[in-house]
């Protein structure tokens, strides 16, 4: 087993640099009699399974009382597996601090809202800012990597578990003292702080750092914008800090473990700062069909396509050291179970979508605790039945393609602008209850993966160069220095699309005083906003309009009447189309031309979409949000002439694809993830690693089938 720390700097282009594609499942041996440990290791061994992943939940096992350690069951665990070929990925137990712990220092607790502080027997109810509670992470990761330095069998290790996951929010005394000091090292006066957030505003003005206080929200009403995006700054800073603390140590005593840590919601985290920069690659823990019944976005095909370009987007190929392998309950709900083969599919979707080791979560329920029917790839009675044969199928298939697959990244051809922390945290400060940049995104992208167009999530500072098409959905903040190597890029050929809003806030969340979006991009784009306002979008109303569940928080209206909307449309590429949530007033500067039109009310015939050439390529703006039907046009008028076309024509329902590639292989991946059979007609001839193909002319693809084939590079 071989990792190389990587040099290469983070993107969404970088694999990660190994040999070996990791995979098996979390283990818990403290909750089962240590008989067990033998024939574990044996199944495991048997499944194809190389490695597993312990002790994220066992500080009170390790450290019984306070300085007095023992790692017994876990030598014995370790030394087990290590016999039957598998390593061990071992994790600072951060998540859930000991009784003794919270008991004798209770400052360490995390405080809500309410001033409610948090109870034991949860999770994640120590607060990462606390001093106290980052002395004693220090104080176990120390020990554990210390303990474990020599062991062969150790081969890497996970930061606590899902950061910010339960809650990323803390209102605790040690926290707002830690956001004082945050402030002041950041802005050195309190009048550059008062200045950055309109402190003569509402009277928000302070005297010195000391009276900053933490940003209540609705207490009793909102807060300062620049307030509160500096709030979660400082707790994606203070979360990286609680996590450099303990990879400072594990470096130290090991510089040959990697490092990486699980993300379970991409909460509070700046992944293209130090939180990742520091790790040798990322985790991201998936459960399709919990988060498609959360957020409804269209089936847990897509909720699972998006969420994996979504994490690849932070920082390249990952890990999943989390996939979902049965039901997944706690007390208040209760997912559904995967049917045959679609487990599989599920962990192939990963694949394809840029993981480099997968870990089907779990090896066996617990049969005690808040997750009791949370289930694994045994059942509770210690047999292995359809799921754990399915993880056997997926191992041996995994390895059959493992050497095409390694160091090859995810094909792009629409890149969409993502993975920005100060863009994704900007909007909730003032959302006015429109789509954030990531929904918006989301049209566009579902529209691509519903049609088998290669896209995915890029930020600006990424080569741009492998993708045709760069779409920036709405982001309020735009960096200057990114202008001119998209300017580079587009002059070589590429298709930039701004759309309404973007670049219209500074870094400390003030409108700009410039005509958006900007003097950069209204130079490049050719275009300036005279006037805007907001619109109902499609089938909401115009105070509280975002009715698409998407996940925001936020009231649902009822649904409007006809004469309770003003509706506007526009003009694009010959068909009329139903504006939604914003409308832009466009002059046009030198070179720029109307290519769509406001068709109705007050902005009748003024331009709606502007496309200027530059070089080769093309930059539009356009002045709305999409819609569902407006990216019917987007493909036409857009993607179709900068070259762009589907992977695959006449994909159907239900059928994914992508393809992962590098210097010298291409690989395909057509999945089914529905439950019904699909027809396929138009697969590429290549090399077939993995096929569940059948019928006349091998077209059949069964529910939930699989089909992998090597291509020309």
């Amino acid at each position: 087993m071989h990792f190389k720390r990587s040099q290469r700097p983070i993107s969404v282009w970088r694999p990660i640099e190994t040999d070996t594609f990791l995979l098996g499942a979390p283990h818990y041996p403290e909750h089962v009699d240590e008989s067990y440990l033998e024939r574990d290791a044996e199944r495991m061994a048997a499944a194809g399974f190389n490695v597993t992943r312990m002790a994220e939940f066992a500080w009170h096992i390790m450290e019984p009382r306070e300085g007095q350690y023992d790692f017994s069951l876990f030598d014995r665990a370790i030394e087990v597996l290590g016999k039957h070929g598998i390593s061990t990925m071992l994790c600072t137990p951060t998540a859930t601090p000991p009784r003794w712990l919270t008991y004798h220092y209770p400052e360490v607790l995390r405080v809500d809202v309410n001033g409610r502080p948090a109870s034991h027997g949860s999770r994640q109810h120590a607060d990462t800012c606390s001093p106290v509670y980052r002395m004693h992470s220090r104080r176990i990761t120390r020990a554990m990597a210390e303990h474990f330095a020599s062991n062969p069998n150790v081969v890497g290790w996970q930061t606590d578990n899902e950061l910010n996951t339960s809650t990323s929010l803390s209102y605790s005394e040690a926290t707002r003292r830690e956001f004082q000091i945050f402030l002041e090292q950041k802005y050195g006066q309190i009048e550059a702080l008062n200045h950055a957030w309109g402190g003569d505003f509402w009277a928000g003005a302070y005297q010195n750092f000391d009276q900053v206080v933490l940003p209540f929200d609705m207490a009793p009403v909102s807060n300062s914008p620049g307030h509160v995006l500096d709030y979660h700054r400082f707790l994606a800073w203070a979360t990286a800090r609680f996590q450099s603390d303990q990879i400072e140590i594990l470096r130290a005593v090991n510089p040959d473990w990697f490092i990486f840590h699980n993300i379970g919601k991409m909460v509070d985290i700046d992944f293209r700062g130090p939180f990742t920069r520091e790790l040798d690659f990322m985790g991201y823990d998936f459960y399709p069909l919990l988060h498609d019944e959360m957020q409804r976005l269209g089936g847990p095909g897509l909720l699972q396509a998006q969420q994996l370009d979504t994490a690849r987007g932070h920082s390249g190929n990952f890990i999943v050291p989390e996939q979902m392998s049965g039901m997944g309950s706690q007390p208040p709900f209760s997912t559904l179970t995967p049917e045959p083969g679609e487990m599989r599919r599920m962990a192939f979707s990963s694949v394809s979508r840029g993981a480099d080791g997968l870990m089907f979560f779990r090896w066996r329920p617990a049969h005690f605790g808040a997750e009791i029917y949370w289930m694994g790839l045994l059942d509770h009675d210690d047999h292995p039945r359809r799921r754990y044969e399915e993880a056997m199928q997926f191992a041996t298939e995994i390895k059959s393609i493992k050497q095409d697959l390694l160091g090859s990244h995810v094909r792009m051809d629409v890149g969409i602008a993502g993975g920005d922390f100060d863009n994704q945290e900007v909007h909730p400060t003032y959302p006015m209850g429109l789509p954030s940049p990531h929904e918006d995104a989301l049209v566009l992208y579902a529209h691509c993966y519903r049609k088998g167009i290669a896209a995915g999530f890029i930020h600006p500072e990424d080569d741009l160069t492998p993708i045709k098409v760069f779409y920036v959905p709405h982001w309020l903040i735009w960096k200057d220095e990114w202008t001119g190597r998209v300017e580079e890029w587009v002059r070589s050929g590429g298709t930039l699309v701004l759309s309404a809003r973007t670049g219209s806030r500074n870094a400390d969340n003030h409108v700009i005083r410039d005509p958006a979006p900007g003097k950069s991009l209204s130079d490049l784009a050719g275009v300036t906003v005279e006037e805007f306002g907001r619109l109902a979008p499609i089938n909401g109303d115009g105070l509280f309009p975002h009715t698409r569940d998407y996940g925001l928080n936020g009231r649902k209206s009822p649904a409007p009447t006809e004469s309770s909307t003003r509706k506007y449309t526009l003009l694009f590429g010959n068909t009329e189309y139903t504006a939604a949530n914003m409308y832009e007033r466009l002059r046009l500067l030198d070179g720029a031309e109307a290519v769509g039109t406001w068709s109705n009310r007050f902005l009748e015939s003024e331009p709606a979409i502007s496309v200027r050439s530059i070089g080769k390529g093309r930059v539009f703006y356009i002045g709305t949000y999409l819609t569902d039907q407006l990216a019917e046009a987007f493909e036409a008028q857009i993607l179709r002439p900068a070259g762009v076309t589907p992977l695959i024509q006449d994909l159907p329902e239900g059928v994914e694809v992508s393809v992962r590639e590098n210097e010298t292989n291409r690989l395909l991946f057509v999945l089914n993830t529905s439950a019904e059979e699909r027809i396929i007609r138009s697969i590429p001839d290549g090399k077939v690693l993995v096929s569940d193909l059948r019928g006349e002319g091998s077209t059949v693809l069964p529910g939930y089938g699989c089909h992998v084939v090597a291509l020309q590079a």
